[in-house]
């Protein structure tokens, strides 16, 4: 009896040790919140397995446009942003949403539009492009959802010296959602549109859609990455946060970067500091 009844209590020890092991713990897991260009570009389904599998933290991504990604850090529904709106980032930092920001990687926007552009801005630069759209009144479809894209869209009208509220019309489709959707509605109606290059990489519905301007200096495509600061919201994972912002800008997070490509190309490329 003696002996049944040690092996009871040591069953039941061990039992209550396992029930408290890591393995048998909830997995830990961090938000963040980011663009749609880096969930519909196919990005993070490249590089977020890599990252679990180095520290067992998932990583739940909220994909929205810069704008509301950020608010949504700013109410705390996020522990980590990664998003690509240098001012609107710059802007998170200084109201004390987070304590730094770090670059992460970099792309570039193209402005694409249908084969036989009939705007005629193939080669142009970036403001010749856009004063010959608006001046023909071709189609443009505007992703409209304060991201990164959209921003950067303004800018370019702003930078010709477009005041789009007085000469948009019908030509001017505002449609309020991610780049894919965007494109898709852009390829259906043969319009022109600013996309970000990795989105556009990983596109297939193009129809009769092609780039006819890239390579302009304004359009460069920096992102960034913030930890959401817990001194505002207490709720944050820092741990984890902190350990997903290092992994991202380590020469392993930046190869990874490095290494998603489609048909051989690159849609991202590493710009983390080093040292």
């Amino acid at each position: 009896m003696d002996f049944l009844r040690r092996g009871f209590l040591t069953l039941s020890l061990l039992t209550a040790l396992g029930a408290a092991s890591p393995l048998s713990a909830e997995p830990s897991s961090i938000v963040v919140a980011s663009t749609t260009s880096t969930e519909q570009s196919g990005l993070f389904k490249h590089i977020l397995p890599l990252f679990k599998q180095k520290t067992g933290i998932e990583v739940k991504v909220v994909a929205l446009g810069t704008g509301q990604a950020l608010d949504a850090a700013r109410r705390g529904d996020a522990d980590v942003v990664l998003v690509h709106d240098r001012p609107a980032e710059d802007k998170f930092v200084t109201e004390g949403f987070a304590k730094t920001r770090q670059d992460v990687m970099y792309n570039d926007f193209v402005l694409i539009g249908p084969k036989d552009d009939p705007a005629g801005i193939r080669g142009k630069g970036v403001e010749e492009a856009f004063t010959k759209i608006a001046a023909a009144k071709a189609p443009f479809v505007s992703r409209g959802d304060r991201s990164g894209t959209h921003s950067a869209e303004l800018r370019s009208w702003k930078d010709a010296g477009i005041d789009l509220a007085a000469v948009r019309g019908d030509w001017y489709r505002d449609v309020g959602q991610g780049m894919g959707p965007a494109l898709n509605t852009a390829s259906s109606l043969g319009a022109y549109i600013l996309a970000d290059r990795g989105t556009w990489l990983s596109f297939k519905n193009r129809g009769e859609l092609t780039i006819l301007v890239e390579g302009d200096k304004r359009l460069f495509n920096p992102y960034g990455v913030m930890l959401v600061n817990p001194d505002k919201h207490p709720t944050v994972k820092v741990k984890e946060g902190q350990a997903f912002i290092d992994w991202l800008v380590s020469p392993e997070g930046q190869t990874a970067i490095a290494d998603y490509k489609i048909n051989g190309e690159p849609l991202f490329f590493p710009s983390a500091k080093k040292g």
